[in-house]
């Protein structure tokens, strides 16, 4: 997709006049530049013109918004948290790539969760096996969201994550948690940085679904650690957290059978390609290209990144990013999933602070097409 079209192919996308084009661009909805060679004519950001051009294409039926803002629409929840714009990812006022580049999971904590005080990770020395018996071993030993300050919220939410950390394998006492992962996997200087950025990159992306599902929790008056357990669950899920597992195998299917072969076999059996694309970023996930000013994928990765762009155009997500890490530095095959997790936690602890913070219920209508009473 390019980043910019001239008017003619703006009027045909949006289907309108050029007076209204004009109104949209003056009332800041499409961003316009004016090209500095040739005609000198006015160019406009394409991925704003297609975002009308689909909310022109829904109707505009009350029933019709409400489900349109379930996937991808319309903005539901109000935030003050992180989001993407322009293809940008902003955390509370910051350039999240910008930040990453020396900051912390620590660090990017006391941003996203708008604390005063310094945020560290207790972890402990005993905890359950698993990351959701962690969270789910908490839930009886942490008071609900109602009623508390923020400031017990993160004394909470540190506690979880730490849970969450020493599930995942590190160590009491290996602080930052980057440092602890290093020790854990074994990780030489660079490595260990790409995981710090990481980990930054993760810790929010505003609404997703694990995200959602943790601000529900939280409206209810959940604790925290059941808030996460909520995130958790959801991240578990193959079209969440479970597309780094999906891509990996598709790599190994690569291995045996070529790039070219394996492209085109995943788009006839699945239809969509594992690690590509991301409705938020038309020209490349941010995340991803951030990543790359550090890491190099691998062969087979570079080779299989130029088949699925020319077989669809579209290109490497954060899952593949992952992925590629995971490969370059020989790291165990699930420790995307962790460093998806410990990133993530962040969010979801942010996202349930502000929503038990502004304590209201979340509870959409459905729109029920079953069966009626005969009578």
């Amino acid at each position: 997709m390019k980043e910019w079209i001239d008017r003619a192919e703006a009027l045909a996308l949006l289907g309108v006049k050029p007076q209204t084009l004009y109104a949209y661009v003056s009332r800041g909805r499409i961003e316009v530049r004016r090209e500095t060679t040739g005609a000198r004519r006015s160019l406009y950001r394409a991925a704003d013109v297609a975002q009308l051009a689909h909310r022109a294409d829904t109707s505009r039926k009350p029933s019709a918004i409400a489900e349109g803002s379930m996937a991808w629409g319309e903005a539901s929840i109000v935030t003050h948290i992180s989001t993407v714009e322009r293809g940008r990812l902003i955390y509370r006022g910051e350039d999240a790539a910008c930040f990453s580049v020396d900051a912390t999971l620590e660090t990017a904590a006391q941003l996203l969760w708008d604390s005063e005080d310094e945020i560290d990770f207790p972890v402990p020395a005993n905890c359950r096996a698993n990351q959701f018996e962690a969270l789910a071993g908490l839930i009886s030993q942490v008071q609900p969201t109602t009623g508390r300050g923020k400031k017990r919220l993160c004394h909470d939410a540190r506690i979880a994550i730490a849970h969450i950390a020493a599930a995942c394998g590190i160590t009491p006492g290996a602080a930052p948690l980057h440092v602890g992962l290093a020790s854990l996997w074994s990780l030489g200087a660079n490595d260990t940085e790409l995981v710090r950025r990481t980990l930054v990159l993760i810790a929010d992306h505003e609404l997703n679904a694990s995200t959602f599902a943790a601000r529900v929790a939280a409206s209810t008056g959940a604790s925290i650690a059941a808030c996460l357990l909520s995130g958790l669950s959801t991240l578990s899920g193959p079209r969440h957290g479970g597309a780094t597992a999906a891509l990996a195998g598709m790599l190994d299917y690569a291995e045996r059978e070529g790039p070219e072969t394996t492209t085109l076999a995943w788009l006839d059996r699945h239809g969509a390609i594992p690690g590509f694309g991301h409705p938020l970023y038309p020209n490349g996930d941010v995340r991803t290209l951030a990543l790359f000013e550090m890491l190099k994928p691998d062969v087979l990765m570079r080779e299989l990144a130029g088949r699925v762009r020319e077989a669809t155009g579209l290109l490497p997500n954060i899952d593949f990013a992952l992925v590629a890490l995971v490969r370059a530095a020989s790291l165990p095959r699930d420790a995307s999933f962790t460093l998806f997790l410990l990133g993530r936690s962040v969010g979801w602890a942010a996202h349930a602070m502000e929503q038990a913070l502004e304590g209201r219920l979340i509870r959409p209508r459905a729109r029920y097409e079953g069966a009626r009473p005969s009578t």
